[in-house]
């Protein structure tokens, strides 16, 4: 293990990092192996300092498909190859995640019967599994060894094996899904001492060989308990080179990846308990939303973990090791731990990204050249939100004269009206990167400063560029209403104190289901409000199953009282009572209104486009959809300037 422990600290002068850039779904696979893309992706990282790479993690068998683009280990040789020769460059060692999803996978894709421990359906799909059978078993730890043969042919540094929250390992340790009769059952951790086993043999001298498992399934009726892992950790710790303390079952999947209302380093005490138990005969890994560079220094400085994965950090700036090494830590684009684009397990297979950085997953075509510009521009971008800031930002980067107008006195737009709420307080971080950069750069920023159309004809005839990111505003969709109010206009209030908000029964009306609703409903009853959530789809916030906090939401809106108004719209506000209509059976229903709160679209603020149309145009300018959208335009719109395409 020296190869792990004689790495310098996180801010350490120079050799290898104590950072690791976990596995994760990307959705960058071609066919079932590893493309170019991955190489690209995983190098940016490996050359912004991060000190071990782990693959996506690659099924063993081939009737293991999970996902659409899910690797298969098989297919992978040459894809692990390209990456171990881009990342080696860098001083990063490249470890191959193997993995089998069993009862947790699909079998949408190799249409065969999934495999499990035992016929226990998964509880998000339904989908029952065969039981496996000693032949089964015998299959899987083949496929184990031979992928790490594939693994170990294309000369990586080791292999990482999976048995966290969506593994079948994991299952074959738990009660919650392993109820057998045969060994296997009376000894649930047998499976995975046979396959570290085997890998350690098919590895050879001189590899590493890291597990990443579930210590807490967040189910103690049956599942895996801290105490359980512990005596898992006790066992198997001779056969390791590193462990990876991880949490999550079938009943928090995304317990490793929470969003914002979890709070970051949520597994330091149990990465210490683990150390305990492994009595220093191996390294330990803490992961579970380490976004800040002080905490991972922390956590190495305290001896909890020898190694710290910071996978959702260096997705939103894969420089921040350098940035940290090079006393830049202020400069490090801050993860805001949304998920909102780095969580790529759902119906529209979208690529992995970032709303930080949306050149994250992009790197073969969407990276902001480095160097400098050869013909300097003067811009004028209107609009001082995430769109008008990300523009900016990267025309100053490269060297353009950049004047930002804001109308308002402070800049952050939707993405700061956002950042209020319960635990939405880290978005706020990046409206102030943002700004902090744009200053930094030499940007020219104007606050409460209304450009006019007459101002864009002066500059336009000046031979300025223009870039206008002028947001949105309400739609004003129920007039006349009594105390009717936006969104954004409540969130504000988050600052200012509720007191603001007139007195009564309080409607958040939201028909998208997206989180602004949530965080307006969760906030106002937290403080004391009557509040009543209006959606038209089965359940409140429909559009955070995406972003892993959709279950936890409903929750938390339950226990603090808000009542929620399932599959109705909203027909009628008359005399403080909001006329409701079944969107299934068409019943009307009244329920009492004192403040509606209107979570719905907003549309364009275009005024001068309209004055000037032809102009560039940016973000909720365009028309209003969410951060990630945003910052993406603004970036567009700075390469449009660029090559002179206005």
């Amino acid at each position: 293990m020296a190869q792990l422990t004689d790495g310098v600290e996180l801010c350490g002068r120079r050799g290898q990092s104590r950072v690791m850039f976990g596995p994760h779904e990307t959705n960058l696979g071609r066919g079932r192996g590893l493309s170019r893309h991955h190489r690209t992706y995983y190098e940016r990282r490996a050359r912004g300092g991060a000190g071990i790479i782990v693959t996506e993690a690659a099924s063993v068998h081939e009737l293991d498909w999970p996902y659409e683009r899910a690797p298969l280990a098989e297919c992978c040789g040459p894809g692990w190859a390209d990456v171990v020769a881009a990342c080696r460059s860098h001083g990063a060692l490249v470890l191959a995640g193997l993995t089998h999803a069993g009862n947790q996978g699909s079998s949408a894709y190799s249409q065969a019967a999934m495999w499990g421990a035992s016929r226990v359906a998964d509880v998000v799909s339904r989908e029952l599994p065969m039981e496996m059978a000693q032949a089964e078993v015998d299959e899987l730890r083949a496929g184990f060894v031979a992928s790490t043969r594939t693994a170990v042919a294309a000369d990586v540094d080791g292999v990482e094996i999976d048995a966290g929250p969506r593994s079948l390992l994991r299952q074959f340790l738990s009660a919650l899904t392993n109820q057998r009769g045969d060994r296997y059952g009376t000894d649930r951790v047998a499976l995975l001492r046979e396959v570290l086993a085997d890998v350690r043999t098919a590895l050879g001298p001189g590899r590493i060989l890291s597990l990443r498992l579930s210590c807490d399934e967040l189910a103690p009726w049956a599942g895996i308990v801290p105490e359980h892992a512990a005596r898992f950790v006790d066992e198997l710790a001779d056969l390791l080179d590193l462990l990876v303390v991880v949490r999550g079952g079938p009943y928090a999947s995304g317990a490793d990846r929470p969003d914002g209302h979890m709070p970051p380093g949520f597994n330091w005490e149990l990465c210490s308990a683990m150390r305990a138990a492994a009595r220093g005969r191996t390294c330990i890994a803490l992961q579970g939303s380490v976004v800040d560079a002080d905490m991972a220094q922390a956590s190495l400085d305290s001896g909890i973990a020898d190694i710290v994965e910071m996978t959702r950090a260096q997705i939103a700036d894969a420089e921040l090791v350098d940035k940290v090494r090079a006393g830049r830590a202020a400069s490090v684009r801050p993860c805001i731990l949304c998920n909102q684009a780095c969580r790529v397990r759902d119906s529209r297979n979208p690529i992995v990204s970032c709303v930080a950085d949306p050149g994250s997953g992009h790197e073969s075509s969407d990276c902001v050249p480095a160097s400098p510009s050869a013909v300097p521009r003067q811009v004028l971008v209107v609009g001082g939100g995430p769109a008008g800031l990300e523009c900016s930002r990267v025309l100053a980067e490269r060297g353009h004269s950049v004047r930002l107008a804001e109308s308002s006195t402070r800049l952050g737009g939707a993405l700061r009206a956002a950042a209020r709420g319960v635990a939405r307080e880290r978005m706020a971080r990046l409206a102030d990167w943002m700004e902090a950069e744009c200053r930094r750069l030499g940007a020219q920023i104007e606050t409460g400063c209304a450009v006019t159309a007459a101002e864009l004809d002066a500059a336009a005839a000046r031979g300025d560029a223009i870039v206008l990111a002028t947001g949105s505003r309400p739609a004003a969709r129920f007039a006349p209403v009594v105390n009717g109010v936006a969104v954004r206009d409540v969130l504000a209030m988050f600052v200012d104190g509720v007191e603001t908000l007139p007195a009564g029964r309080v409607v958040v009306y939201d028909p998208i289901g997206g989180p602004v609703g949530i965080a307006a409903a969760e906030w106002l009853a937290s403080v004391g409000r009557h509040v009543a959530i209006v959606t038209p789809d089965l359940i409140c916030g429909r559009m955070l199953a995406m972003t892993g906090d959709l279950a936890d939401a409903n929750t938390r809106l339950q226990r603090i009282g808000v009542a929620r108004e399932l599959r109705s719209v909203l027909r009628e506000v008359r005399n403080g009572q909001l006329l409701l209509e079944d969107i299934w059976t068409g019943e009307q229903r009244e329920i009492p209104c004192d403040v509606l709160v209107d979570a719905g679209h907003r549309i364009a603020e275009d005024a001068l486009y309209e004055a000037r149309p032809g102009m560039l145009r940016a973000g909720d300018a365009v028309t209003p959809r969410g951060i990630l959208e945003a910052v993406l335009e603004g970036r567009r719109r700075a390469q449009d300037v660029e090559s002179w395409r206005i």
